[in-house]
């Protein structure tokens, strides 16, 4: 496999949802399960997609999907990327977390562009903020070398705290709704309701 030209997509979807109350993977925004959107969205970019998940879930998800267990090493967003990393150690990983309702081709294909392959990431930063969003982003693979290295020692899991301390190249959206997340009922509701407006 060649580093610089083999992206694979993963579609986080192994979370437990608590704030929620339900899985987020199985909220639908596009009339379907949105762990399954995105998964789509992502197989027209990258050479391979598989989505993340817990062990229990492995009998809910449809056939025709491809997935990639937890391996449950590490704490947070990061166990299900270093457990992807670990399957496919050269693989950079074009990562989308299930709950980015207005996440769609079009917001991926804008970050590729903008990747930059010697950097430990690419990842959008809402204009608001300015800070990473590292789950709507390209890690390259020394990138997710370097990020276990980091989790062996660290005291916090959060991986923006990683990329804020790397070399990262942030790429503003046209719209800072792009990366909105919906982890509670009334982000949820919102969000709908702005696509819906669409």
């Amino acid at each position: 496999m060649n580093k610089n030209m083999e992206i694979y997509g993963l579609v986080l979807a192994g979370g437990r949802s608590t704030r929620m109350g339900t899985d987020k993977g199985l909220l639908q925004y596009h009339n379907k399960p949105q762990r399954e959107f995105l998964y789509e969205q992502l197989q027209n970019i990258c050479d391979a997609v598989f989505m993340s998940i817990r062990p229990e879930q492995q009998a809910e998800i449809p056939g025709k999907f491809r997935y990639i267990v937890d391996e449950n090493v590490y704490r947070g967003p990061l166990n299900g990327l270093l457990s992807a990393h670990h399957q496919f150690p050269e693989a950079a990983w074009l990562v989308v977390a299930c709950d980015l309702p207005l996440v769609n081709e079009k917001v991926l294909n804008y970050l590729m562009e903008r990747r930059n392959k010697k950097a430990m990431a690419t990842a959008f930063a809402t204009r608001k903020t300015g800070l990473p969003e590292p789950l709507a982003a390209i890690w390259e693979p020394h990138g997710l070398r370097q990020a276990e290295i980091y989790m062996k020692t660290a005291e916090s899991s959060c991986p923006r705290k990683f990329l804020l301390n790397v070399e990262t190249t942030l790429v503003h959206p046209e719209d800072d709704l792009w990366v909105a997340n919906a982890n509670e009922p009334d982000e949820h509701q919102k969000l709908l309701a702005k696509l819906n407006s669409i």
